[in-house]
This record gives C-alpha cells, structure tokens and sequence, in this order.
C-alpha cells in the first residue's frame, strides 16, 4: 500500500468496532440504510459513540484541508461483485451505507440531491460502461479534473466524504488546496470578480429542474481564516470572460495541479475533504467491469454555522432549492 500523503487519523479497533456495531444495530432495526426512520435515528446513535470516535471526527484543521480516517475493515468477499453501474446496487454495502452517515451525522448534517441517484444520501461510485470519457464518478478513461462537488450549487456540501469499499489498483482520488497555493495578489483580485457561471454538471439525471441559468460567481473568496474557492473548469463558460481573467484561472489551475497530493485509499478508509478549500479529482484508469474495479461510497454534509462562504450562500435556500433535501440533525 502506498504511504498516505494526507493526515491520517486513526480509529483503533474498539472504536472502529462500535462505530460498525452501532451501524449494524441501525440497519437491523430499520432495515433498509435509506429508511426514514434509519436517518431520524442517526443523530441519538451518533450521541451514543464513545469520545474516541468522536475525537477522531473533529473538524478538518490542516491547511491540507482533509484527512482519512482509518481504521474499518470491511469485508472483501461479503461486499460481493462491484456493480457496474450505481443503480444496480440495491443493498450492497448497505451497513457501511450506515456506517458513513453515521460519521457524517457526528461531522455535520448530511443533504442528499433528488436529481442525484434516486435522491440517496450515500451515492455509489463505479466506473460504469458507456460513460468511460465523462466528467462524473462513474468515469474511468479520462482524468477526472479537480473540481469543488456541487460547484454550481450555493447550497453544496462544505464536507464532501469518500468511503473506499475496494481498490485494488491503487488508483489514486487527487486532492489540492487553495491554502497551499501562491497566487498573485492580482490574480486573486480578479478571481474575486463573479464574471462567469458554473453550469450543473453531468451527474444529474434531471439538470432540467435548475430552472434558468446560474448566476455569474466569484472563483475565490476571502475568509478570516484564509481563501475558500468554487472552482469546476469542466462546467465553467470561459469564452464569457475576459483574457486576463482567463489567464488568472489558468494560473490556478497551474497552482493546484503544482500543490497537488494522490491519495490511494486502502478499503475502510474515509476521506474527508473540505470542499470550500479543495478540489479533488481522480487519475484515469482502465476498468475491467469484472466485479473487482473500485468502488467508493460518498456522502455530502453541510456544517452549521461556517463563515467560509458570501451571506447569500450561507444556506441552501437559493438558486435550485427544490432539488436540495436535509433533515435537522
């Protein structure tokens, strides 16, 4: 297994035992990982896991902007074949369907997306024949570029969580920081400037319930605690802007593929990625569809309270909110 280039936060095998325990209680109890009564029942499960666990999901607090948690084990052979596509999924995994809401509940609130497989608040990532060469999960051919989840969106996640079921190629998800780049004070200053749009991307089924056009956003914003960004080159407009903002984006993109790190997740393995300070992508591979090629599970959460975005994005309730579901955690 590859060395980690993000900070690893380790679960030791008691706490990892009665996260998975609990999770487990959970699905027998309700089961289905997408009950109703499953999700109203994470926030008193979450209040019963024991300090450790809870330590170990303390806020993200690097300038690196992730971390993995380690530490589960899931099981190879009882997972079964990777599905080839996330709609043939049905229960596959489902206890670790609860296991990631579980820790997302203790991180934050998790949202879910109606238009976004079937409105599911854990989503299944696989390469999936006939979409090899798209800028979704479910490609394998082409470099995914690094992307904020959801840019387009002012109610996207601040917490974006990937939970490797399997990897046996090592195939690395890419990750890089605003925090770690060195922009120029000009450059910043012109990507601070809302000229163009982020269009809603691939993954959803219906792009069409986001009525009319986004509006114009800004690339970077400023916080007290350093920049934030929005950044999605594959569904950015760029003929809609000028020359010099252009080559401003450029040299971002030029400073994050620099600032760049490769995480190779080994199965259990959660990585957890600020998504106002990261953008994260995946190498290209080539898969196999023989019930062996990777799979991650993911879920999204929001986190109450946080300063690092404008006040008219400070909640879900803008542009698309029909298509945003949470409950109150």
């Amino acid at each position: 297994m590859p060395a980690c280039p993000a900070p690893v936060r380790p679960l030791d095998a008691t706490a990892a035992a009665e996260l998975t325990t609990a999770a487990a209680e959970l699905l027998a109890g309700h089961g289905s990982s997408t009950s109703p009564g499953l999700l109203a029942a994470l926030p008193a499960a979450g209040a019963r896991l024991p300090d450790t666990v809870r330590h170990a999901l303390r806020p993200v607090d690097t300038a690196d902007g992730l971390f993995v948690l380690r530490g589960l084990r899931p099981d190879d052979t009882a997972l079964g074949a990777t599905p080839g596509h996330w709609s043939t999924v049905g229960d596959a995994g489902a206890l670790w369907d609860v296991v990631l809401l579980l820790v997302s509940t203790l991180m934050g609130t998790p949202i879910a997306w109606d238009g976004q497989q079937d409105g599911r608040f854990v989503h299944n990532i696989v390469p999936s024949p006939g979409h090899e060469s798209e800028q979704t999960g479910a490609s394998s051919d082409v470099l995914l570029t690094p992307h904020t989840e959801d840019a387009f969106h002012p109610g996207r996640a601040h917490l974006l969580l990937l939970c490797c079921m399997r990897n046996h190629d090592y195939i690395a998800t890419t990750a890089a920081s605003i925090r770690r780049t060195a922009l120029s004070d000009a450059d910043v200053a012109r990507l601070k400037r809302p000229l163009v749009p982020i269009l809603p991307d691939d993954a959803y089924e219906e792009a069409q319930r986001f009525p009319g056009r986004p509006a114009p956003v800004p690339t970077l914003f400023d916080t007290g605690e350093g920049l934030t960004l929005r950044f999605d080159p594959a569904y950015t407009p760029f003929d809609e802007a000028d020359e010099a903002w252009r080559d401003a984006y450029r040299r971002l993109e030029d400073e994050l593929a620099r600032v760049s790190v490769a995480v190779s997740m080994e199965p259990g393995d959660v990585l957890v990625v600020d998504n106002d300070i990261v953008v994260h992508g995946r190498v290209p591979f080539t898969a196999r569809y023989d019930g062996t090629d990777r799979w991650l599970k993911r879920a999204s959460v929001r986190v109450e309270g946080r300063p690092t975005r404008p006040s008219a994005e400070a909640d879900e309730h803008g542009y698309g909110q029909a298509a945003l579901t949470a409950w109150a955690a």
